[in-house]
């Protein structure tokens, strides 16, 4: 649910190549002039075994060419788009990044709890922005009938990128709604270690710097420890999707270890079959078809193209007016928004929620440059240097950002339209990574690219009154782009799934 930002001008993006491999009479036909050391034959071999090991284990995307793939499982299966061998990254940048996970878990959890300071902070955007003036209004309704969640759980990811310029590893979001890959990730990391343990001495590569991907088996054990903690043995688990998901096997990877491991049952319903199938007991129980609902894990809900009527809004209020645990609540939801983001890297406003100075300094360390529209001296840089700059709307699940000239000419308008429109968006730091070579693999295709990297950290938290029972990272995704690509989305087709190969 991120979107990357792009290299900059001054990293041209050297054109890259395709070609299909030829695997019937093992002539290969793949220009390698990216990585002298890996010979066209060896491709060949790795990219047939990829294809095949994707099939064997489940490292797989719906068919974005058969209409039936994002509505029934096991229709339309293709390979997952992935990168034939992972990403070289610095091990202290890794680690840096797994350190702050448990912060940055602590600091949504409190900041949720600040009421006021969610609805203060988004007040502006609130006027201009319907989408998020509607997760408002509901979030003002429970605090209105002061509903306390007891038993708050959070799954977290947080994206990075190492900015090639000053080497630091900095922040681009903070996702609390629907984080994508949990189960494919994990998948990727094992192909990776695989793929170097068979090829590994001709690459001079060694599969022990892959790290060990949990996310799957964390995430669902965090939901499984919340499920405990609603204490209703035949309670189940609502994942709440979309209407078509070509990414549905990354989150039944969940459900199947929640089986299996943990005897726990899930279902999964759209914000529509919520508002037909659903209803409150007078204790607050939420019911689905007379099911007593324990946990309700959002994988849809994010984006206004998910209410296309009233009965989305009305489920989205009923689950919140549930005893159910929500993974997130309004509140967690609302702090992992745009706004919150720009707001916690202003001064002195991290230690309003955190006591220890070294994390307010860790934190901070992170924080890629963040302005609000109304400072007058950033406006002017933006105007005179666009390129440095991303505008980003107060909206998750990719495509939405806006780089380049877009930026002055989408300001131009917002100003010509009313200082208020501008409260709608805020104004990010344009990170600059260091583009590379790789090998990328979709749709079957071997593509020699030069492409950055995006590094996200999964993270779990799970609180009962003053109990933290769950604080930890979890695991990783590696997203990777071709370099002169703004978009990251890796089911739309802009990006792959890849692992870090730690240096």
């Amino acid at each position: 649910m991120s979107e990357t930002s792009s290299a900059s001008s001054t990293f041209l993006p050297k054109h890259g190549k395709s070609e299909e491999i030829d695997t019937q009479d093992g002539n290969s036909i793949i220009p390698i002039s990216l990585n002298e050391g890996v010979s066209s034959k060896l491709l060949q071999k790795m990219v047939h075994d990829a294809l095949v090991w994707c099939s064997l284990h489940g490292l797989v995307v719906g068919d974005k060419n058969n209409q039936r793939s994002g509505k029934v499982p096991g229709v339309g299966i293709v390979h997952a788009p992935i990168a034939l061998l992972p990403m070289s990254f610095a091990q202290r940048h890794f680690l840096q990044a797994c350190e702050l996970t448990p912060i940055f878990n602590e600091l949504v959890d409190r900041v949720s709890l600040d009421g006021n300071f969610l609805q203060d902070s988004l007040s502006r955007t609130k006027k201009v922005d319907a989408f998020t003036s509607r997760l408002l209004d509901i979030h003002s309704k429970m605090l209105e009938t002061n509903k306390k969640e007891e038993i708050r759980l959070g799954l977290h990811r947080s994206d990075y990128m190492l900015d090639a310029q000053s080497k630091d590893l900095l922040q681009i979001e903070l996702n609390t709604i629907s984080c994508s890959f949990p189960g494919l990730s994990c998948l990727v990391s094992e192909f990776h270690r695989y793929l170097l343990n068979h090829y590994g001495g001709d690459l001079k590569l060694d599969s022990t710097r892959v790290p060990e991907n949990m996310a799957s088996t964390r995430y669902a054990e965090a939901l499984a420890k919340a499920w405990k903690e609603y204490n209703n043995a035949r309670a189940v688990i609502m994942i709440v999707v979309q209407t078509e998901e070509r990414n549905m096997y990354d989150q039944h990877w969940l459900c199947s270890i929640l089986k299996e491991k943990y005897g726990v049952m899930t279902i999964q319903k759209t914000l529509a079959e919520i508002a037909t199938e659903g209803r409150l007991q007078p204790d607050g129980t939420l019911l689905i078809n007379d099911q007593v609902v324990a946990v309700i894990y959002f994988r849809a809900g994010y984006t206004p193209n998910d209410y296309p009527s009233e009965s989305e809004w009305s489920a989205r209020l009923l689950m919140e007016q549930s005893t159910a645990i929500k993974c997130p609540s309004i509140s967690y939801h609302l702090a992992g928004t745009k706004k919150i983001q720009q707001e916690l890297a202003k001064p002195n406003v991290l230690e309003r929620f955190l006591d220890d100075k070294d994390d307010v300094t860790k934190l901070r360390k992170c924080f890629a440059g963040l302005w609000s529209l109304d400072d007058s001296k950033i406006m002017k840089d933006v105007m005179e240097r666009p390129e440095l700059f991303v505008l980003k709307p107060q909206r998750e699940g990719g495509g939405n950002n806006i780089y380049g000239d877009d930026v002055k000419q989408m300001l131009l308008k917002l100003q010509k339209e009313g200082s208020e429109e501008l409260a709608a968006y805020i104004l990010m730091q344009r990170i600059f990574p260091t583009e590379s070579p790789a090998f990328l693999v979709q749709d079957g295709i071997l593509h020699e690219e030069h492409v950055i990297s995006e590094l996200g950290i999964y993270g779990a938290y799970l609180r009962n009154k003053d109990k933290v029972i769950v604080n930890e990272q979890c695991g990783y995704l590696t997203r990777t782009k071709v370099s002169s690509s703004n978009e990251g989305g890796v089911v739309a087709g802009f990006a792959v799934l890849d692992s870090v190969y730690l240096t």
